[in-house]
This record gives structure tokens, C-alpha cells and sequence, in this order.
């Protein structure tokens, strides 16, 4: 099946395909895992995916303007885990990656552009310090709702 790269380098064995298929775009492990953690903090009013905001973010605060990206650090490779690129058709994922990465940016500058503040946070800090990423969001929150008298 051709993909928006091009086509996609044939599979190497059943398990890779397998394993590519597992992957998803929306309510993955982590985004849940952080969604779940803010909402037993207390935060409440954020939509899922919310259509009506450049990039479709993952949780979105709308009448604040927030936007949350929970990226996972293979796909959006993150600089803390320094994951290596696949041996087998690597010019094609050396190409997907950066791609990926210049999505997610354009993405962040669209939203701060049109007023929104991003949070973005990463799988490994929400492994490691899932407090921490609440923390983020709620100051995030706090702040705006502090700038906008409210």
C-alpha cells in the first residue's frame, strides 16, 4: 500500500508487519496514561483530538487555548532516548522520522500563531515522572487562566 512517502519498503517477515499494524495513532498507552493522571488530579474540560484545532492535538483545553502533544519518543524521536534508526531500509525511515519531526513543528508554530500555548510531553517522561507531566499541564492552565483573569 502506498504510503504519503512514497511506497512503503516491503515488510521483512511477518512479525514486522505484524508489529506495524499494532501501531496507533490515537489513544496509545501513554496518552492514556497521562489523560487518566489528569483527570484523577482534578482537570477537568480538555476534548480528545479536538477537530476544530490545527493538528488535531491530543488533549486540547479549547476555551483556554491549551494544546497538549503526547509524542512518542520513537516515532517523534526524542533526544532523551536517542533511539536508533532501523537497519533494514534505512533511507526510508531516516526520511519518515524527519518528516515527523517537521510535522510536529509546524504543528506547535500553527497553534502559538493562532494564540495557543503547547505542552508538548514525551513517553519516557511520562514513564518516569508522570507527576511532573501533570504538573506541566496544570501550570500550563494555571497560567492561562491567571492571564485571562480567571
Amino acid at each position: 500500500m502506498p504510503s504519503r512517502l512514497g511506497v512503503n519498503p516491503p515488510p521483512t517477515s511477518p512479525t514486522v508487519t505484524k508489529v506495524m499494524r499494532a501501531n496507533k495513532a490515537q489513544n496509545t498507552k501513554p496518552e492514556i496514561t497521562l489523560r487518566k493522571a489528569i483527570f484523577a488530579a482534578g482537570i477537568r474540560g480538555y476534548r480528545l483530538h479536538w477537530k476544530k484545532a490545527v493538528g488535531r492535538p491530543d488533549i486540547s483545553f479549547p476555551g483556554l487555548k491549551l494544546a497538549v502533544f503526547v509524542f512518542g519518543c520513537y516515532w517523534h524521536r526524542c533526544q532523551i532516548c536517542k533511539l536508533s534508526i532501523p537497519k533494514s531500509n534505512t533511507d526510508f525511515w531516516i526520511r519518515k522520522f524527519k518528516l515527523n519531526k517537521e510535522r510536529d513543528h509546524r504543528k506547535r508554530v500553527e497553534l502559538e500563531e493562532a494564540g495557543w500555548k503547547v505542552v508538548e510531553v514525551w513517553e519516557c517522561e511520562i514513564k518516569d515522572s508522570l507527576d511532573d507531566c501533570v504538573l506541566r499541564v496544570s501550570d500550563a492552565r494555571d497560567d492561562i487562566r491567571y492571564s485571562i483573569g480567571g
